[in-house]
């Protein structure tokens, strides 16, 4: 393995010291002066603090956006519409270095991941959906398609600023307004996207961000708001759904994964190990499709395992900010308490852990990139979201045997299927219980390809022509 020289991002953003909801076109503090604080996973460091969203702020930013639904961005026509989300996608690529930057300190993940993932993805989205802004009769959801109103939006940590473009490109396409909740430990492009929203000229009340805790993100849905869209946990979801359950709210929901990435053993092993790498280490493992279960067929396992140790132990864990960082830091301290809960729990049910070694950080939430074999699928390491750095590796004899082991979870997010033969790749595709697969590859998005699950892994799609449908009145 080549030794790197440190390289750190040299760009840094302008990050207040403390920022206030924004809420019908201002900042503002919280009705009841809450505040809390956001701390950079890599150090522990605090970056900022936060107003602390509670019911009257809801309340206020769901009136906001309800009298700028109907007084100007409802009325408005689709072209004009689409101008300002041009105009928002512009933005996002001129500041692109400095929301990447911001969304690595706040969150832990790479900077190559931020800078060449996560921002362009974003702009890609409202981009693409400022097209749609004036086609929506032609989206094959209806003749005559009519924006919802207010939606009320919860995004996750793992993909802060790419969730966001995610729930909030498509509802402003389709002639909403939004009230939207970031999480409690990652609001800082968010509200970074606010201050552009305002250097945008969109008009007030349109786009409301309430950064909070769970809390927050309750009363956002118990509001007399038109749709809700969450990306979380599944037990959070479930939750959201009991909560919505008789009113006339339109939900979706994406949630928890526990994707199998398959190898057959006639896959192009090499390419295959890259595609692992990519499917559970990327982001830390924070993602909710990742290839947390490798399922090998027999006869290739030892040199699979084998040369995926070998990828493995050159990967660099360390500080987001150098350019040659391939695993950042773990967003929270609960959540690497979790991650390390299960994966003592792996060890104490009997599967065989390997870590390569590599020296850690001392201040930070840090975990090791992680490989479990021997696994079982009755274990916990092999049923439970980990949403981490770890894999979980179970061996297959027949394709049959393969596609069992790969459905056999309540999750229904994603898969992969590594195989030369086209015909092996439609054949699993078509017994896969999931909503996303993917052939010979993994974690590839685009704007223009619908995402959701099956299962306990939600409903609804986002992104794509078939995205736009949640939030229209069809």
């Amino acid at each position: 393995m080549f030794d790197y020289a440190p390289a750190p991002e040299s760009v840094r953003p302008d990050i207040k010291e403390h920022y206030g909801l924004f809420i019908g076109g201002e900042f503002t503090d919280a009705a009841d002066g809450a505040v809390f604080k956001s701390v950079n996973p890599s150090n522990e460091e605090v970056l900022f603090t936060v107003a602390e969203a509670g019911e009257a702020d809801v309340a206020a930013a769901v009136a906001a956006a309800r009298q700028a639904h109907e007084t100007v961005w409802g009325p408005m026509s689709g072209a004009e519409r689409g101008k300002y989300l041009f105009r928002i996608a512009r933005l996002l690529q001129e500041k692109a270095r400095e929301f990447a930057v911001a969304e690595t300190l706040d969150n832990g993940k790479p900077i190559k991941e931020t800078r060449d993932f996560d921002v362009p993805t974003a702009a890609q989205h409202f981009f693409y959906h400022a097209g749609w802004a004036d086609k929506l009769s032609y989206a094959g959801v209806g003749a005559n398609p009519k924006s919802l109103g207010v939606i009320g939006q919860v995004i996750p940590w793992n993909f802060p600023l790419l969730m966001l473009s995610w729930k909030i490109a498509p509802a402003l396409a389709c002639g909403n307004t939004v009230v939207l909740k970031p999480a409690e430990t990652t609001p800082l492009t968010a509200l970074m996207f606010a201050e552009l929203c305002q250097e945008a000229d969109l008009p007030p009340g349109v786009v409301n961000i309430l950064p909070g805790a769970g809390a927050a993100g309750a009363a956002v849905v118990n509001s007399p708001v038109d749709k809700v869209a969450f990306t979380g946990s599944t037990a959070v979801g479930r939750a959201i759904a009991g909560a919505v359950a008789g009113s006339k709210k339109k939900v979706t929901l994406e949630l928890g994964g526990k994707a199998a990435n398959i190898v057959f053993d006639d896959a192009p092993i090499d390419q295959a190990v890259e595609g692992i790498v990519n499917g559970i280490f990327f982001n830390q493992g924070h993602v909710c499709c990742a290839g947390s279960r490798l399922l090998v067929q027999e006869s290739i396992a030892d040199e699979v395992l084998a040369r995926l140790k070998d990828r493995i132990a050159t990967l660099r864990v360390g500080d987001p900010l150098d350019k040659n960082t391939d695993v950042g830091a773990i967003n929270s301290a609960e959540q690497l308490a979790r991650i390390t809960a299960l994966t003592e729990a792996g060890e104490g049910e009997g599967a065989e852990v390997w870590q390569p070694s590599c020296d850690l950080p001392e201040t930070g939430f840090w975990f090791r990139p992680t490989i479990f074999t021997g696994v079982q699928q009755s274990m916990r390491i092999a049923k439970e979201e980990i949403f981490g750095p770890v894999l979980s590796v179970l061996t297959f004899r027949t394709p049959d045997e393969a596609i069992a082991k790969a459905n056999n979870t309540p999750y229904g997010l994603s898969a992969g299927v590594w195989t030369e033969k086209g015909s092996k790749i439609l054949w699993a595709a078509q017994r896969l219980r999931a909503g996303v697969v993917w052939a010979n590859t993994f974690n590839q998005f685009d704007a223009a390809s619908p995402f959701g699950g099956l299962k306990e892994s939600g409903y609804g799609r986002e992104g794509g022509r078939q995205g736009l449908e949640a939030y229209l009145d069809v």
